[in-house]
C-alpha cells in the first residue's frame, strides 16, 4: 500500500484496513487505532445488552452504542484517558430492565480487561517469536 499508514489487519477469518486520519498523514481509507479500540469497548457493551435481553427474554430491538475520548497528558508525560459512553437501547422494556441492560453493559470483558492491570511486552522480532 503506497500512501498513508493503510494496514490490513488480520486474525486468519477476517480483515479488516487500519489507516490515520488526513490530519495525522495517513489516507483516513480504515479505522484509526483508537476508532479500534473505542470500536471493542462499543461492540461488547452492545453485544452484552443484547445476550442479557435474550437471557432474560426481553424484548428489544436496534441497540447502538456512541464512545467519545478525553485524552489529556500528565506532567510525568503519562496519559490519562477518558471514554464516555452512551447506549441507546429500544423495545418493550422498563425503566429497570433498562438500567440492569445498562449495568451489565459495564460489566462486558472488554471494558473489564481495559479497566484492569496491563502489561505490554516489548515488541520483539515476529520472525524470532513464537506465540503459544
Amino acid at each position: 500500500m503506497p500512501t498513508g499508514y493503510q494496514t490490513v489487519i488480520n486474525n486468519g477469518r477476517h480483515s479488516i484496513l487500519g489507516d490515520e486520519p488526513t490530519n495525522s498523514k495517513g489516507t483516513d481509507l480504515g479505522f484509526s487505532p483508537t476508532d479500534l479500540i473505542l470500536s471493542s469497548i462499543g461492540m461488547c457493551k452492545v453485544a452484552t445488552v443484547r445476550f442479557i435481553a435474550r437471557k432474560n427474554n426481553w424484548e428489544i430491538g436496534n441497540v447502538e452504542a456512541e464512545l467519545d475520548q478525553v485524552v489529556k497528558r500528565g506532567e510525568d508525560g503519562k496519559l490519562s484517558t477518558t471514554i464516555k459512553v452512551a447506549i441507546s437501547i429500544e423495545g418493550n422494556i422498563n425503566d429497570e430492565q433498562r438500567q440492569e441492560l445498562l449495568n451489565q453493559a459495564d460489566a462486558c470483558y472488554v471494558h473489564r480487561m481495559i479497566e484492569g492491570d496491563w502489561n505490554i511486552e516489548k515488541a520483539k522480532n515476529l520472525n524470532q517469536v513464537e506465540f503459544v
